[in-house]
């Protein structure tokens, strides 16, 4: 009898545990249903002036309308910079919500501490499901993701390899067309229904050097584009500017970046010291890439240019090809907005567009990236969020890509787990709850990478709305200030300007505060040796070869 009660007793506690379980995780279910899914879009090197939602005039010629969608249907960001203009630690600094000199990534070359508290970290806390597909550029395999695929190294945009949760492999195709597709595979065949999903889509193109796809090979060749005003800037009273090595007329490879062939009927491609990029295509891909450049190509060399002729015309094919190669990245933003509104995902799916920094498009004759000047420092930024975020919002704030990481927490329902982080939540801004003005008076900025590519100078900085102050350091001691309404594209260093010195001292004071906050010491300010400097430059000379001229 007593053995009867006893097993009676034990039953009625395990149905109750039961019960109480499966309770528990139809709470959580439920609870996770409710959590938007997220997906981050990162382009490389996409300048904002070539997204036609920002109305600069090459938009005009170059339409990017789905891109233009999400600005649209949620929020389009006029002021986003980021901390550090170049590709690995921009991307760090997404990762980890923190300054390069405390995530440890300052400078492309260097490893990522993978090991560290992470954004898909704490997403995968909160009950995300996570996914990575792109470029990575971090060295070292990804952590936090439940699925990555990552481009090896900085990438190539035909046949690319690739590697997958560990194993390595090429896939026939072109970068941006494979990076879509797997993405939408995760999402179709891979993602969970019962979790929301965190995916990180991070694009090599518009990354030098610019190839477009075979179908966009002769895409632009009919329209002439608008160069800037700056084209042929003199740099007067800039001196980092002056000895930079990324203007398009004096710095790019004709062979590699400009796709020129040696001589007049040759496909053979002048200056291009990375061959890989074209001697992996296949010999379908190359005849058809060669049957669209030899008869531009022809067309150059029966011209005969030279001097400002010659300058123009670089940076005509610059653009078309930089241009056609947004294009596919705008096709491939299309296709997965298409697939989230076919599956009803899209109302609750926030869905960002951004760039891991600015890009110079022929601003003061620059190619690439790196300095604190607008066209550099500024990123793209569009979001949407059906449920939350009006469309058609317009944000005038100063935001950082110090900001993505708490934000997306935020809207995670993690905001305990972002104590460590040194940006700020931008929902307030998108939900009104928060006015532009009010959200952050300046901007901190500190570039490393010299001497290495480009021989951008060592600097760092603070930027308001209207005044950015900046100081290059290393071989040099210059420092630089600019009136933003007074000089938008930054022409005129007015650093020994009287009119301008209160507004200096304050500059400087806004500086020396930012610095503590965010925790600069003295060893962010070391110098490289001069003999290395020496070297770099001469490395440089002689991967340049001979330039036409």
């Amino acid at each position: 009898m007593i053995y009867k009660i006893l097993s009676l007793v034990t039953f009625v506690l395990l149905f109750a545990n039961c019960k109480n379980a499966n309770e528990n995780t139809t709470e959580e279910v439920a609870d996770n249903n409710e959590k938007p899914n997220i997906l981050f879009i990162m382009a490389d090197d996409h300048a904002f002036q070539a997204i036609s939602a920002y109305g600069h005039p090459l938009g005009k010629l170059a339409p990017t309308p789905n891109l233009d969608r999400i600005a649209e249907n949620g929020a389009i960001f006029n002021h986003t910079y980021c901390t550090n203009s170049i590709c690995g630690p921009s991307r760090a600094v997404i990762l980890t919500g923190k300054h390069s000199h405390i995530n440890g990534f300052r400078q492309n070359g260097e490893r990522f501490n993978g090991d560290q508290p992470t954004l898909p970290k704490k997403m995968q806390q909160l009950g995300y499901q996570t996914a990575l597909v792109g470029k990575w550029h971090l060295y070292g395999y990804p952590q936090g993701f439940d699925y990555w695929n990552i481009i090896d190294d900085q990438g190539h945009y035909y046949n690319p390899d690739f590697i997958r949760m560990g194993d390595s492999i090429r896939i026939d195709g072109y970068a941006t067309d494979i990076i879509t597709e797997d993405a939408i595979d995760w999402l179709k065949n891979k993602k969970t229904t019962d979790k929301p999903f965190f995916m990180m889509l991070h694009h090599k193109a518009p990354h030098r050097n610019w190839m477009p796809p075979l179908r966009y090979l002769t895409v632009y060749d009919s329209i002439q584009f608008p160069l800037p005003d700056s084209y042929f800037d003199a740099h007067e009273n800039q001196i980092a500017a002056q000895q930079q090595l990324q203007t398009i007329y004096d710095d790019m490879y004709e062979g590699h970046d400009l796709k020129l062939s040696k001589e007049y009927g040759s496909t053979e491609l002048s200056v291009n010291p990375w061959t890989n990029d074209f001697d992996r295509m296949s010999a379908e891909q190359r005849k058809i890439w060669d049957e669209a450049y030899l008869p531009k190509n022809n067309a150059f060399w029966k011209a005969n240019l030279h001097g400002k002729e010659l300058a123009e015309w670089k940076g005509q094919r610059y653009m078309h090809d930089y241009l056609a190669t947004v294009k596919a990245v705008d096709d491939g933003v299309g296709k997965v907005l298409d697939y989230l509104e076919e599956n009803d995902l899209a109302e609750n799916t926030i869905v960002v567009y951004t760039s891991d920094q600015g890009f110079y498009l022929g601003e003061k004759g620059f190619f690439d990236k790196r300095f604190m000047y607008e066209e550099s420092f500024r990123m793209p930024m569009l979001i949407q969020y059906p449920k939350s975020i009006k469309p058609g919002t317009v944000i005038d704030a100063l935001t950082q890509n110090l900001d993505f990481a708490q934000t997306f927490l935020d809207y995670a329902g993690g905001t305990e787990l972002t104590q460590d982080m040194q940006g700020k939540s931008i929902r307030p801004l998108l939900e009104g709850k928060v006015k532009d003005d009010d959200f952050r008076d300046a901007l901190y900025y500190h570039y490393y990478d010299f001497p290495a590519f480009h021989m951008v100078k060592k600097h760092y900085g603070v930027k308001t709305k209207r005044y950015k102050l900046m100081h290059f350091y290393d071989d040099i001691d210059e420092w630089e200030f600019y009136d933003l309404q007074e000089d938008p594209q930054e022409l005129h260093n007015a650093i020994d300007d009287e009119k301008y010195a209160s507004v200096i001292e304050k500059m400087h004071a806004k500086l020396d505060s930012l610095q503590k906050i965010y925790k600069v010491t003295d060893k962010e300010f070391e110098q490289a040796p001069k003999k290395r400097i020496e070297n770099t430059y001469k490395n440089f000379d002689r991967m340049r070869g001979t330039p036409i001229e």
